[in-house]
């Protein structure tokens, strides 16, 4: 974590987000630009309001790197609720079927969900952010229209059982992106020989971030921005190899100049100045290497 920013310095990295429930992600997001003096700041996969959880919400030229954690998996733990299913799979949509409820052991359960981990492929549900000409999806499903949805891939890493009680399960999963948890749960139920809808969602971490705290909006609020427990932009690229620069390379590559660099291997790279400074990201080929995206300013250590 980089820590509180230095006074008058400008705010810059990425905040973990605690979202409450009730709130949607770009909500969120104004909130904290509101607190923030409405600096430059996006955030990084939404969740829908129903859900709490980690938001990632990149601040200031932290926004440039934004794109590179829409990849990463995200963790959820969530409630599904056996026996009915709503319009729109989740708590907050009308009951439109209700289906009897199995009776069913610990190890029959396993064994279904055993079914759901690996790669596969899921349809999106009509009530999603997803456009069809422009328009987003959940528009479409409220004025009561029904398109078809390709199939996309996505991947089950891991499904664990946490509980069972009554007609609740209690679930956690690991998963790639595009992933909707609220179709999972669907299918689940359908697997189990029921119906089913998302009872309660919360997002446990987003990578490369699973071991990093969240911060609620309350605690935002009772300190200044340069206070805030941010953590370095450079941390949104931590997958990418690490390569330090002398002055005449950095100086070369802040004027847009492709260098020869022998040692960058083909591939992208987290570039730094000689003072350790982070700089951006630079792209490596046949020996030579050039911007990809580079911050106006070093970032400080």
């Amino acid at each position: 974590m980089s820590g509180p920013a230095a006074a008058g310095s400008p705010v810059v990295g990425v905040l973990l987000l605690d979202k409450p429930v009730g709130l949607s992600s770009n909500a969120a997001l104004q909130r904290v630009r509101r607190l923030a003096g409405r600096i430059k700041a996006g955030h990084c996969g939404s969740l829908d309001p129903l859900a709490s959880g980690m938001l990632p919400i990149c601040l200031g030229e932290a926004t440039r790197l934004a794109g590179e954690l829409l990849v990463g998996r995200k963790a959820y733990r969530f409630e599904l609720r056996l026996g009915e299913r709503s319009a729109t799979g989740d708590a907050e949509g009308e009951i439109v079927e209700r289906c009897a409820l199995p009776v069913l052991t610990t190890a029959e359960i396993e064994q279904v969900l055993a079914r759901f981990r690996g790669p596969q492929f899921q349809v999106p549900p009509m009530y999603s952010a997803l456009k069809r000409d422009g328009t987003p999806l959940y528009r479409l499903a409220r004025a009561g229209i029904t398109v078809a949805r390709e199939a996309r891939a996505i991947s089950i890493d891991s499904l664990t059982l946490i509980g069972a009680a009554g007609a609740t399960l209690e679930l956690r999963v690991l998963c790639s992106k595009g992933t909707y948890v609220r179709v999972l749960a669907e299918d689940i139920a359908r697997a189990l020989g029921s119906c089913g809808r998302l009872q309660g969602l919360r997002r446990e971490y987003v990578e490369p971030f699973e071991a990093d705290p969240l911060v609620s909006l309350e605690q935002l609020e009772a300190l200044s921005p340069g206070a805030w427990p941010l953590l370095r932009a450079d941390r949104a690229v931590a997958h990418l190899p690490a390569l330090r620069l002398d002055a005449a390379q950095t100086q070369a590559l802040s004027c847009g100049q492709v260098i020869a660099l022998p040692q960058a291997a083909a591939g992208r790279w987290r570039l730094y100045d000689p003072l350790g400074r982070f700089l951006g990201l630079g792209a490596g080929a046949g020996g030579q290497l050039r911007v990809q995206r580079l911050f106006s300013a070093p970032l400080p250590v």
